[in-house]
């Protein structure tokens, strides 16, 4: 259970960066209460994990970790950034990170 509160927290994360993106500058309201909703939300489920028995260090990495990539693919997507093989290729390395904490972890 630990692991599953530390994916949605980061995807929440995910969804903080992208509403701050939005809300231009905290000038538009439902982005802006989407942020604060989102990372209220995102610090809950990373709070929930590490109190569950997760390693501080592993949590906060994995939970960067993906909000870092997934705000990367997102601003691709949405906000047509560039998607070079470079760019790319060190994003599935921090992705294959992310999944090798995961298994090195001694918390199931």
């Amino acid at each position: 259970m630990p692991w599953l509160f530390l994916v949605i927290g980061g995807l929440f994360e995910i969804g903080f960066t992208i509403s701050l993106k939005y809300s231009e500058n905290f000038s538009k309201l439902w982005p802006s209460i989407s942020f604060f909703a989102c990372i209220s939300l995102s610090f809950l489920f990373l709070n929930k994990a590490i109190n569950s028995g997760l390693p501080i260090g592993t949590s906060y990495a994995v939970w960067t970790g993906i909000g870092a990539a997934g705000t990367a693919i997102a601003g691709m997507i949405f906000f047509k950034e560039p998607a070079a093989f470079w760019r790319i290729f060190f994003l599935i390395l921090l992705i294959g990170s992310i999944a090798g904490l995961k298994f090195v972890s001694s918390h199931n």
